[in-house]
C-alpha cells in the first residue's frame, strides 16, 4: 500500500492548499493521474502540490477550479499561498500594501516591486541566493495583482536615476524593465517620477522607503535594512516621512521629462548590444 503523507491543513496556507486539493481530487473520483490530464499537467506535478512540495500557480488554480467544478475555491486561495512565501519578516508589509489606498515610494537601489518586470524580479532575488527563487518571483508577481484593481490605489513612485543605470540582469533585461515603466505614462494610477543625478545631495540619502495610507487605518511608514524590514505608526516618523517625500517629488522630474529621460537611457545604455548581451543574466 502506498504511504500516503498526511497533512495538517491548519499548519500553513500551502499545507491547506495541498490538503484540500486531496479532499476535492478524491471526491471527484479521480486519481493523480486522471486530474494531470484533465488540467494539462503530469500527475506528478499533481503529487508535489498536494505534499507542499511543489508551490502552485494561479494558473493551474483556475483550471483545477474550472475541472472541479470549485467555484474558485482555489483560485481565492492561492493569493494567501503566494503571500505565505515571503519572506517572514516581509509578510506584514504585504499585507498592509494589498489595503493601502494611496502608496507613495523612494527607491534609491532597484526599481519598485509592483512595477518589477518577472526577469527583473528574478535577477533581483537571485543575489540574495535565496533556497527557493522560483517561489519568491511568483510571490511577488502575485504583489502585483493589486494594480488590475478596478480601483487600484493611486501609486507614486520616485527613483533614483541610479536605478535606470544599474544593469540588473544584463541590459535585455533592462531594455524591457524600462519598457514597462514607459507603459505607466499617462496611466491614471500609477505615476513614476525620476530624480536625477544633478539633484546631488537631496532628502532621502539615508535610503529607500514607503509611505502607505488608508481608508480607515492609521498610516505607516515602512523602512528595510540588511536583513528585515520595519513599519511604524510614529507620527513624528510619518510628518518626517511626509516631508522628505514632498521634497523628493519637488526635485524629482515631472512624469512626462522622467520618461524622456527613461527613453534617452534605454537607447543610449541598453539600445545597442549584441545578441548574447540581451539573454538575461539568472
Amino acid at each position: 500500500m502506498a504511504n500516503i503523507q498526511t497533512l495538517d491543513p491548519s499548519a500553513s496556507p500551502l499545507d491547506y492548499y495541498g490538503w484540500e486539493l486531496r479532499r476535492q481530487r478524491e471526491a471527484h473520483g479521480l486519481n493523480q493521474g486522471r486530474l494531470g490530464e484533465i488540467i494539462f499537467c503530469t500527475g506528478s506535478l499533481i503529487g508535489q502540490i498536494e505534499t507542499t512540495k511543489k508551490i502552485p500557480t494561479r494558473d493551474f488554480s483556475e483550471r483545477v477550479d474550472a475541472a472541479l467544478g470549485t467555484d474558485g475555491t482555489f483560485s481565492r486561495l492561492i493569493g494567501l499561498v503566494l503571500r505565505s512565501q515571503l519572506p517572514t519578516w516581509f509578510q506584514p508589509y504585504a499585507e498592509m500594501e494589498a489595503k493601502a489606498s494611496y502608496i507613495s515610494t523612494y527607491q534609491a537601489q532597484v526599481v519598485y516591486g509592483l512595477l518589477q518586470t518577472e526577469e527583473y524580479a528574478r535577477a533581483v532575488l537571485a543575489t540574495g541566493v535565496p533556497d527557493d527563487l522560483e517561489s519568491l518571483v511568483t510571490a511577488r508577481m502575485e504583489r502585483q495583482r493589486i494594480l488590475e484593481r478596478e480601483q487600484p490605489p493611486l501609486a507614486w513612485v520616485v527613483l533614483d536615476e541610479a536605478v535606470l543605470h544599474r544593469p540588473i540582469g544584463g541590459h535585455g533585461v533592462m531594455r524591457r524593465q524600462l519598457a514597462h515603466l514607459l507603459k505607466f505614462t499617462g496611466d491614471r494610477w500609477v505615476h513614476v517620477q525620476v530624480l536625477p543625478n544633478k539633484v546631488g545631495g537631496h532628502s532621502s540619502l539615508a535610503g529607500s522607503f514607503n509611505f502607505l495610507r488608508f481608508e480607515d487605518d492609521p498610516d505607516v511608514v515602512y523602512t528595510e535594512d540588511l536583513i528585515s524590514g520595519h513599519m511604524t505608526a510614529n507620527p513624528e516618523t510619518l510628518r518626517e516621512a511626509s516631508l522628505r517625500y514632498a521634497r523628493l517629488q519637488a526635485a524629482a522630474l515631472s512624469v512626462e521629462d522622467s520618461a524622456e529621460l527613461i527613453i534617452h537611457v534605454m537607447e543610449e545604455r541598453y539600445g545597442h548590444r549584441s545578441q548574447l548581451e540581451e539573454q538575461p543574466v539568472a
